[in-house]
């Protein structure tokens, strides 16, 4: 019986040779289409939430009070009615909800990153402002509305509260999800009460150039609204909170805009709904849910967010015109020197510069 296996020497290798020949099990290619889904999902969920669930809730509770459920709209309504100021005074947040593993599908499907430049100390207070807009602020609400770039870690100490337009606080249940994650109204009661009430450490953040930004971005655009925009340099001097510039590289790379040029009917259109509705409605595209074609999904291009330096704010309460526009001329400066620092590392040419109007 020995003799005759082993007449075959090389039976073993063959047998060695044809499993290895063998195509390998799909579980990890399997694995890598599911994530990639679930990123997908990840995103789209928040950009439908956002644009959706306020004025789908609204109508859903509208809807409660004519049917047998009546009582729970009612009792949902008085609650919000005596919970009405909250958002304005630090708000609800919730550790648990900032660190969803949602959210870490989320950071991976573009991908996103936070990098700290200089360490912020949690004895003071601070304005982080953010550039650019974007069409949604994908890198913003990521690094400071969660916990998926570890913001908390690489800042101990520092509580960042994302700031966005008030109107989304009045929107039953929107109001709840926003505030989980640490985001506040872009209102000056609100952020006056996290600078001055509520100890230190404290990190609001302002997508400073707002609506009217988000109708100047697109792919390969380098563009900021922040000549007129002087009203977070006067708060930051009343409150003696220090400046911190922030710059997303990617964060324009997302979605493909139509820009219209200035003076044209559709422009002059844009800007009239921005002022009424508080928001800039653009006209842009991302890609299909699961494919290349056209869609509500951001293109998958990586976000990466830089903090730069604090600049030392005193506290002056009433600050005069030379003082803001001394320290809004020094907050430009150190942004454009974030940028040119940079740029380079992701993706940008040494001859391209940062655009501010």
């Amino acid at each position: 019986m020995t003799t005759r296996l082993g007449s075959s020497p090389g039976t073993g290798y063959s047998i060695l040779s044809s499993l290895q020949d063998l195509p390998s099990p799909p579980w990890p290619a399997l694995r890598s289409k599911m994530e990639k889904h679930l990123q997908v999902i990840a995103v789209l969920q928040w950009v439908i939430s956002f644009l959706t669930m306020g004025i789908s809730c609204t109508v859903l509770l509208i809807y409660m009070f004519c049917t047998d459920l009546w009582v729970i709209a009612a009792m949902y309504t008085t609650w919000l009615i005596f919970d009405w100021n909250t958002p304005k005074q630090g708000g609800r947040r919730s550790s648990w909800v900032r660190n969803w593993t949602v959210w870490t599908y989320f950071r991976d499907y573009f991908p996103i990153r936070l990098i700290k430049t200089h360490n912020l100390l949690p004895s003071r207070n601070y304005i982080f402002g953010y550039h650019p807009h974007g069409i949604f602020s994908f890198g913003a609400f990521c690094n400071f509305g969660t916990e998926a770039t570890g913001f908390s870690k690489k800042f101990p100490g520092i509580k960042p509260s994302l700031a966005t337009l008030a109107g989304n606080f009045r929107m039953p249940i929107l109001r709840d999800y926003l505030m989980s994650g640490g985001i506040c109204p872009v209102t000056r009661n609100s952020i006056d009460y996290l600078l001055s009430q509520n100890g230190t450490g404290n990190a609001v953040v302002i997508v400073v150039g707002g609506a009217a930004e988000s109708l100047d971005c697109a792919p390969g655009m380098n563009s900021v609204t922040l000549n007129n925009r002087k009203g977070f340099v006067r708060l930051a001097l009343q409150q003696g909170s220090d400046l911190v510039p922030v710059y997303s590289f990617g964060e324009n790379n997302v979605y493909k805009q139509v820009i219209f040029e200035e003076g044209t009917w559709c422009r002059l259109a844009q800007k009239r709904l921005q002022k009424i509705l508080g928001f800039a409605p653009c006209l842009f595209h991302g890609c299909g849910l699961f494919s290349d074609s056209w869609g509500m999904v951001p293109y998958n291009k990586p976000i990466t967010t830089i903090v730069g330096e604090p600049i030392t704010v005193p506290k002056v309460e009433e600050p005069t015109r030379d003082m803001v526009e001394l320290y809004h001329a020094m907050y430009i400066k150190s942004l454009r020197s974030l940028f040119d620092k940079y740029k380079t590392r992701f993706g940008l040419k040494e001859s391209d510069i940062l655009h501010i109007q």
